[in-house]
């Protein structure tokens, strides 16, 4: 079973457990999204030894969010990415950075990160922390997030796919990659790894 498959059956099984279980008096019902494959976007942005600014993004993902409207504080999302999605545009430095070298995709097929935390910092907009795993390696990360929709998405009208209820935002942080033992150097000690992620989530029915 491969790691895509693996992930889709833990968090069935997870779904079906949180279905029955009885919420506590006054508390309000989670409301479930996952990803639209086609409409997440997870890029990451490095700059090139202070000569320019270089991108790439992982192309494949799933993400599932547990949006409590009632209380955003009691919110939760757990996103699994593909590794070796990755892409550059460059095909020479897509096989360097899979390679045991940098992300070694073949020991370590999955990026993920699971919210342990959220902090409401506006009317739409949040810090998520959480634990981000990367070429095996956990730390600590913060989401900057903000949510770009709530409610029925304007295609509905026209393709039945998007039918229903939608959840749309931004988030955004910064890493080091040295710090999950990803590559061997950076060329200065104040850079980051940009991360933006942009996605639209549809409502999963109970």
């Amino acid at each position: 079973m491969n790691i895509f498959a693996h992930g889709k059956a833990l968090r069935l099984a997870a779904g079906i457990i949180l279905a029955f279980l009885p919420l506590k008096q006054g508390a309000s019902a989670a409301e479930v999204y996952k990803f639209d494959q086609g409409h997440t976007e997870i890029h990451f942005g490095w700059s090139h030894a202070g000569v320019s600014m270089q991108h790439g993004e992982f192309t494949k993902s799933e993400g599932v969010l547990s949006l409590d409207p009632e209380n955003i504080e009691n919110s939760s999302i757990d996103v699994t990415i593909d590794a070796a999605s990755l892409s550059t545009g460059v095909e020479a430095l897509d096989k360097h950075l899979m390679s045991s070298d940098f992300f070694d995709v073949g020991k370590h097929p999955a990026v993920t990160f699971k919210s342990t935390a959220v902090k409401k910092t506006g009317d739409k907009t949040a810090d998520v922390m959480g634990d981000l795993t990367i070429h095996g390696v956990k730390k600590p990360a913060t989401l900057k997030v903000t949510m770009t929709h709530r409610g029925t998405h304007p295609v509905g009208k026209y393709i039945s796919h998007y039918k229903g209820s939608w959840v749309a935002f931004a988030a955004e942080t910064e890493i080091n990659h040295l710090d999950f033992g990803v590559g061997s150097y950076a060329a200065g000690p104040t850079d980051k790894i940009t991360v933006r992620i942009n996605a639209e989530m549809k409502y999963q029915q109970p």
